[in-house]
């Protein structure tokens, strides 16, 4: 059994599970300082209970390692099948905070589906862009898998957890582009939302108006799919406040005080406020394991997950969060890597479309730590504390090692 597993290491890329074990002990540096001062029980400490996910996350890692591909194809519907069934059940549930994102056996902790619904859809779109012969070049190619993809986003999205709901659909653009679809076409599913977006300044709305227009001269559509597409995003625009209005009040406000945090300095924007002052006390070398007063004094809401760079920041210091990126950076570099010297295009599309969520996943965390963008509920992968994200992400790392050898099985 030793023997193989280390021939199935050794075939496997040693950089990939490295960092990844490098970035989950970063994790558990910061998460064993936020428990220090905690006094909370055994199964109520973070540290702790992140070290007993490890168990399951390791050993989902090793099981997807050994995997014939040939099954990981084969039953790949099957299991976007399943997944839908799961992340439809928590709302058959009692709410937890207000949302219906997670599934009680009776255990200490839930299981949130959602998690495991962002690789299940990358191994669906694989299967179904490299099982087709498709002219990519063509606008109707593009439906299907985006049609696929907007299934478990509206499921998700209603639960509601617009930041996995969105994160779902990261993968889909790229991994078409990745195949061959035009340019233009993915732009014009992304235009609309860009409309809506500029629509609530009236000079970022002209400028992205006159650079619509050039798209349109320069990609040289028919003249009838101009004007419509032209006209359909100015009339979008024209009903953003209409859209706005269907927002949450939590979500107007998120927005709000990202562009001027002092409109509710003590409510929504409390979260920015804190996380940018716990980072910015840090300094380069940190205030000290264990020393952050942000941390302890618990002025830093949602340390434990959606917040944790900051706690890195200040008891660590810059460096450390510098050190954390270059980590990611390496990560994601040779899973790209990996995708690309791929001898299959199934494998090739599983492996770029796990590379762009671990990316997402990282900028949406990070930017929204320092309040380049509104607070949105994303963990740090290896980083952050929850169960079944760290199970999702191992889950991931086992897809990216098995499907980057190039072999026959």
């Amino acid at each position: 059994m030793i023997k193989a597993l280390w021939k199935r290491l050794s075939e496997s890329s040693f950089l990939v599970f490295g960092l990844t074990l490098a970035l989950n002990g970063i994790g558990l540096i910061a998460l064993y300082s936020i428990g220090t001062y905690e006094g909370s029980s055994f199964m109520q400490n973070a540290f702790y209970k992140q070290l007993l996910f490890m168990i399951p996350a390791l050993v989902a890692f090793f099981i997807v390692l050994f995997l014939p591909r040939r099954l990981i194809h084969k039953y790949s519907y099957l299991l976007f099948g399943i997944m839908l069934l799961f992340i439809t059940i928590p709302y058959f549930g009692p709410s937890v905070a207000g949302t219906h994102r997670w599934i009680n056996m009776g255990l200490p902790v839930g299981i949130q589906p959602s998690e495991f619904a962002k690789w299940i859809l990358v191994i669906t779109l694989a299967r179904y862009l490299s099982d087709h012969t498709l002219e990519m070049h063509h606008f109707s190619s593009i439906l299907f898998p985006i049609f696929l993809a907007l299934i478990p986003f509206a499921i998700v999205l209603k639960q509601p957890d617009l930041g996995t709901a969105l994160i779902l659909f990261v993968p889909v653009f790229p991994m078409l582009y990745w195949v061959g679809a035009r340019p233009f076409h993915l732009f014009l599913f992304l235009a609309p939302l860009l409309s809506i977006l500029t629509a609530f300044h009236t000079i970022s709305f002209s400028v992205w108006a006159g650079v619509l227009l050039l798209v349109l001269v320069l990609a040289k559509p028919t003249l009838f799919m101009a004007v419509v597409t032209y006209f359909s995003n100015i009339f979008l625009g024209l009903l953003a406040p209409v859209l706005w209005n269907l927002l949450r009040p939590y979500q107007k406000n998120r927005i709000l005080t990202l562009i001027n945090p002092d409109l509710d300095p003590l409510g929504a924007a409390y979260q920015i406020i804190q996380s940018k002052t716990a980072i910015g006390s840090g300094g380069f070398w940190g205030k000290g394991l264990g020393q952050g007063t942000q941390t302890h004094l618990k002025f830093l809401p949602v340390q434990e997950s959606d917040f944790i760079v900051s706690v890195i920041g200040e008891e660590l210091g810059f460096i450390a969060i510098v050190f954390m990126l270059v980590l990611f950076t390496l990560l994601i570099i040779k899973i790209i890597n990996l995708a690309t010297n791929s001898n299959d295009r199934f494998s090739g599309l599983v492996i770029f479309g796990i590379g762009s969520i671990f990316l997402a996943h990282v900028f949406v965390n990070c930017a929204m730590s320092v309040g380049l963008i509104p607070v949105k509920g994303l963990p740090l992968p290896f980083i952050s504390y929850g169960g079944s994200f760290l199970v999702s992400c191992y889950i991931m790392i086992g897809l990216v090692m098995n499907l980057g050898v190039n072999r026959q099985d």
